[in-house]
């Protein structure tokens, strides 16, 4: 069972920025598409950003564009997020999710595998 771990979350002021892991163990995450979500209190969870399996294609949500940057290295088996010019409402949790049935150059529909969730907290 692919287990997902997301780590770098935290507290930042407006305008700071940080950096999102998302990792497994035993596990290659090389053939698998990846989504990063978030969910704030009272609120749906939200598709952030997604990158295909051969990290040729990326998608961002309009509220993250210019703001957020999806990577891979697959040599490490981690996904990263970067998250600049941070703003209160960009406070959530934020998941990644890992799907192995898109193709090398499409993000998945849907997601079979996620982690527990990291806290971004956007306050001065």
């Amino acid at each position: 069972q692919l287990q997902l771990v997301e780590s770098g979350g935290g507290l930042v002021q407006p305008g700071g920025s940080l950096r999102l892991s998302c990792g497994t163990s035993g596990f290659t995450l090389n053939y698998y598409g990846i989504g990063w979500f978030r969910q704030a209190p009272g609120k749906e969870r939200e598709r952030v950003s997604c990158i295909s399996s051969s990290a040729g294609f990326t998608d961002y949500a309009e509220s993250v564009k210019g703001r957020f940057t999806i990577s891979r290295d697959n040599t490490k088996n981690t996904v990263y997020l970067q998250l600049n010019n941070l703003k209160p409402e960009d406070t959530a949790v934020y998941y990644c999710a890992a799907d192995p049935r898109s193709g090398p150059y499409t993000c998945p529909y849907e997601y079979l595998y996620w982690g527990q969730g990291t806290q971004v907290t956007v306050s001065s």
